[in-house]
């Protein structure tokens, strides 16, 4: 690298050129080489941190309470629709459908309470069924709409008139199981289409509906809408700690934080540098803090497949680091944050670089990203609520023969939530300082890529299968993505800048999740814009 290239390759906009500063804070961080800093900072840590974690026999225990993380539960009310017509002669007097008497409906509320248990206990996220209600008469609507939930399930095995559009409430989301076979066969089986979504037009015309929201037969259908409307539900309104601020990528990104704000909902709090630098110093003065981040470093660098690149002491203070930024986020009563200027801005703070401190976080459970980039930032917590795993933020490079490269230097060890992943522990590669993972991904999984554009108007999203994990001299952790579909026609379609991925395939889950907040789903695998 060439002792005098200071920015990073992959942010190139200007409020994110940071040159890489001097450690000690009596210097000014912008006026020396990378030679001159990586000395002086060696020297600092040396001479610091190792000083500060000389714990006594008498220094308190490091112990601190933190909050839980926990996933918010999507409430669901479920509904039984239906009427009990009269005989009368010579006349149509029934429509069509199988519930047709009392013993009819409550024999069908047994059943629908057994299977929605099923689908509880199937759901790989948290969901609450409440208890059945029957409804066949425009009161018994109205009361089951005031209701506490999130979703609204209705069988739809019959009853007229407006009892559907009653059930219809602004706000809420929709579903609609019907049966077929093996039965009993539901009135809106025949006319949902053309009575309800369409009002007996072409046109769909029902608020709060489309036809996406209508399954047939098939429960597991229901769950992953579920979990997509889970996914949701956690993502809108979320709070995020942005430390040094929100912000975008680019020119195209100037806009992004309020779009997350307004589009998202996002509760976006400003942590200033200011703030974060007293924080910093106070726990490196911890001695209990220092002492048992010492020793959590050294069981993680014990651990299978972790093997240390870059000077211990490194690992040693993103674990402080790590600390630090747990306080902050249970200050805000949140789990998830981002870090602007991490190109810079916080070596000289911590000692480290917050790489390392960001995959220890999303191994652990919290949401934290690098850069504070709200282009792609929504598309990370909504494809972490959806999957219930890390995901990894990267810079994407060129598509070409159907792979493309991910990189980045933040990626969390457990993506598929569970086990840890083999590390490389290196520095940072555009500043070679401090701690950063370079995780070697499973090869052969298959991982759901998200692509989002500035304006939040149009994402890609695509299943692509790892093939390899390159030592190129890019970002440390880096993967080989093997493409479902035709990178040519990624490559034009391509929008934005950053990526999110996690493993597994959550593309329907996503496209369904998008539609609610106005946002046009481009489905590379199947070459189309649902």
């Amino acid at each position: 690298m060439n002792e005098h290239h200071h920015f990073s390759s992959c942010c190139t906009c200007p409020h994110h050129r940071t040159p890489i500063a001097k450690a000690p804070p009596a210097i000014n961080p912008f006026s020396v080489n990378r030679r001159d800093f990586l000395a002086s900072a060696s020297a600092l840590t040396i001479g610091g941190l190792m000083l500060a974690s000389s714990k006594t026999a008498e220094a308190a225990e490091y112990a601190p309470q933190r909050r839980p993380i926990v996933r918010q539960s999507l409430k669901v009310q479920p509904v039984l629709t239906y009427e009990i017509p009269q005989r009368r002669e010579a006349t149509s007097w029934r429509s069509w459908g199988g519930i047709q008497k009392e013993e009819d409906a409550l024999a069908e509320k047994n059943w629908v309470t057994g299977e929605l248990e099923k689908l509880r206990k199937q759901a790989d996220f948290p969901v609450e069924f409440n208890p059945v209600a029957l409804v066949k008469n425009d009161q018994q609507a109205t009361a089951a709409a005031k209701g506490d939930f999130d979703v609204m399930l209705i069988y739809g095995a019959g009853g007229g008139g407006n009892l559907l559009e009653i059930l219809t409430v602004p706000g809420k989301s929709n579903l609609m199981f019907l049966r077929h076979s093996p039965g009993p066969a539901y009135l809106w089986y025949e006319i949902v289409s053309p009575r309800f979504l369409r009002k007996t037009v072409d046109e769909y015309g029902q608020p709060g509906w489309t036809p996406q929201d209508v399954v047939v037969d098939e429960h597991a259908e229901l769950l992953w809408r579920l979990r997509a409307l889970s996914g949701l539900k956690t993502t809108l309104g979320k709070r995020i700690v942005c430390i040094g601020g929100a912000s975008g990528w680019g020119q195209g990104g100037q806009k992004a934080p309020g779009i997350a704000r307004e589009q998202w909902k996002m509760d976006l709090v400003d942590y200033p540098y200011k703030d974060l630098a007293p924080r910093i110093k106070a726990a490196r003065a911890n001695e209990a803090l220092v002492s048992d981040c010492k020793d959590k470093a050294a069981r993680f660098l014990k651990e299978s497949g972790v093997s240390l690149h870059t000077t211990r002491q490194f690992v040693e203070n993103a674990f402080v680091l790590t600390e630090v930024f747990k306080d902050v986020m249970d200050e805000f009563k949140t789990e998830a944050m981002t870090i602007n200027s991490c190109m810079g801005t916080i070596m000289p703070m911590s000692e480290t670089t917050a790489c390392l401190p960001l995959s220890l976080l999303n191994d652990a459970g919290y949401q934290a990203y690098c850069e504070s980039d709200f282009v792609v930032i929504p598309s990370g917590v909504l494809l972490h609520a959806i999957s219930g795993l890390p995901v990894f933020l990267n810079d994407p490079t060129y598509p070409h023969g159907n792979v493309v490269t991910l990189a980045h230097c933040t990626a969390p060890r457990k993506m598929d939530g569970q086990t840890a992943e083999p590390a490389k522990i290196l520095t940072h590669f555009e500043s070679d300082y401090g701690a950063a993972p370079k995780v070697e991904m499973k090869i052969g999984q298959v991982c759901t890529n998200l692509v989002p554009d500035f304006a939040s108007k149009k994402w890609i999203g695509f299943t692509g299968t790892i093939a390899a994990n390159p030592f190129l001299d890019i970002c440390r952790s880096q993967i080989d993505m093997r493409i479902h579909g035709d990178s040519d026609l990624l490559m034009e379609q391509m929008k934005g800048f950053h990526w999110m991925m996690s493993y597994g395939d959550y593309l329907r889950e996503c496209n369904y999740a998008l539609k609610r907040v106005g946002v046009d789903f481009f489905n590379l695998n199947a070459k189309q814009t649902t």
